[in-house]
């Protein structure tokens, strides 16, 4: 199942990618576009809002800032554990490159 999102999330891509008319009514109606195009049912969580963000300018890097974790909610694995344990910053170093990998790019040190 999740190789089948995979895909249509890719296919959502390469079309606003290919057609800006696409692209535009995607930005618009993301909800409505999806389906269009894909002819799956697309459900946001109640109280969300599906935003989409056209980062197609190649002269910019693109930052998004994630909304903060639930931590009450998160299961720590055991190495995460472990970091944690003896002081490290594990999770914080798995998200940073994971969310902010062109951020990370740009950095020089």
């Amino acid at each position: 199942m999740e190789d089948k999102k995979e895909q249509i999330i890719q296919t959502v891509i390469s079309k606003a990618w290919e057609d800006a008319e696409f692209r535009k009514e995607l930005l618009v109606n993301p909800v409505e576009a999806i389906e269009r195009l894909t002819g799956v049912e697309v459900i946001v969580p109640e109280g969300k809002e599906l935003v989409i963000v056209d980062q197609t300018d190649k002269s910019k890097v693109y930052v998004n800032i994630p909304s903060e974790p639930e931590i009450d909610n998160i299961e720590l694995t055991e190495d995460q554990l472990e970091a944690i344990a003896g002081g490290g910053q594990m999770m914080w170093k798995d998200l940073a490159e994971s969310m902010f990998p062109a951020l990370k790019d740009c950095i020089k040190i």
